[in-house]
């Protein structure tokens, strides 16, 4: 197996931590009195920085990172991979599902149709246009065309050809900075936008195959990077500029979470272990739980207990929030998601020879 990358892990702390931020101000500007705090709390998460995008996007690049490079060396490396990503994450997004129905109907006796939950329940509910039970499931159907594409590409034999990613990624910021530019269209912009999230990952893997093995170079990085903010601040320009209408959404806050998200990452990738701190890399090897079960921990917290208004109350709140979550979360992880993965390796095909780490990883490891 290879090792687990800290510094990744610390990537995906920061991410997750990212999104639990964004949530718990969202909460404190939307359900109380912020007097004078109301457009400076609006201009850190929704005017300048959506930190919530921030952190999602940092969770692409991460999965750019590494999902290429999951393939096991194994008889059915196609049929593995499909089952590896399966009992990583349905088990946990199925027990945040069941959370979740219940939150909604102790506490607001909410019942959902049959019909969405269990679209819901195959996490294929985006494809066939029905709700997502709750918005921040979104993302996960990214991922999901992400790890199709990256099959794809693997049967034909181009996931790990050198200039496959570069070819995607400049041909996505080329076309969907010029489809932003001419076609004013909410669906073509809402289509550029998956675009967007798609090439986020590939530039993941483009920098991954810059730093790991030396197949691209830190000039290829860089002009792909350069085309895809580019394409993210001209695409946010036209989905979400305007008149600010106070709901965290504007170009500013959303281009500035893409770009700022892939220069964080490429800090980190450049200097490598260097990076880790371990504390938030805890909380990067639990982050898939925190990011499903932390806004149901904000909905129970919010509603039971309040600490006041102002300063003190608000980061009192936001403290037990992060607390909880970080509970909550270890919890599913160790009786879950950890035995759930553990459990997927069981229908795993034998290697067809045993895994080395990459040479140029030979003092580090390669991330999971």
């Amino acid at each position: 197996m290879h090792k687990r990358l800290a510094f990744i892990d610390t990537l995906r702390g920061i991410a997750v931590l990212s999104v639990l931020f964004q949530h718990v101000l969202e909460v404190i500007v939307q359900k109380h009195p912020t007097g004078a705090y109301y457009w400076t709390f609006h201009d850190i998460i929704g005017y300048y920085m959506n930190f919530g995008r921030f952190g999602v996007v940092l969770f692409f690049f991460v999965s750019g990172f590494v999902i290429p490079f999951s393939f096991p060396d194994s008889a059915t490396p196609v049929r593995d991979f499909a089952i590896s990503r399966f009992f990583r994450l349905y088990p946990a997004y199925w027990t945040s599902i069941v959370i979740g129905l219940a939150t909604m109907l102790v506490l607001d006796s909410t019942v959902f149709p049959v019909s969405q939950v269990i679209a819901n329940v195959t996490m294929l509910q985006t494809f066939a246009n029905i709700p997502n039970l709750w918005v921040f499931y979104w993302t996960l159907a990214i991922e999901l065309l992400f790890y199709v594409s990256c099959t794809i590409l693997f049967a034909m034999g181009l996931l790990n050809r050198r200039f496959t990613a570069v070819t995607i990624v400049v041909a996505a910021a080329l076309i969907g900075t010029v489809a932003a530019l001419l076609i004013a269209n909410r669906t073509v912009s809402s289509l550029m936008e998956v675009g967007l999230n798609l090439s986020a990952m590939f530039l993941g893997k483009i920098v991954r195959d810059a730093v790991i093995g030396g197949k691209l170079r830190w000039v290829h990085v860089a002009g792909c990077t350069l085309l895809y903010a580019i394409f993210a601040a001209v695409l946010s320009d036209r989905r979400f500029g305007g008149v600010y209408h106070e709901n965290f959404f504007y170009s500013y806050s959303i281009g500035s979470a893409y770009i700022c998200a892939a220069l964080v990452f490429l800090v980190f990738a450049a200097f490598g272990e260097r990076m880790a701190w371990r504390p938030v890399a805890f909380v990067g090897v639990i982050s898939y739980s925190v990011y499903l079960m932390s806004p149901f921990v904000i909905v129970w917290v919010h509603r039971l207990v309040w600490f006041g208004d102002g300063p003190l109350g608000w980061s009192a709140f936001a403290a037990v929030i992060v607390a909880l979550s970080i509970l909550v979360s270890w919890t599913t992880f160790s009786l879950v998601e950890k035995p759930s993965i553990s459990f997927g390796h069981r229908f795993r095909s034998v290697r067809r020879r045993r895994a080395a780490l990459e040479p140029a990883l030979s003092t580090q490891g390669a991330a999971e």
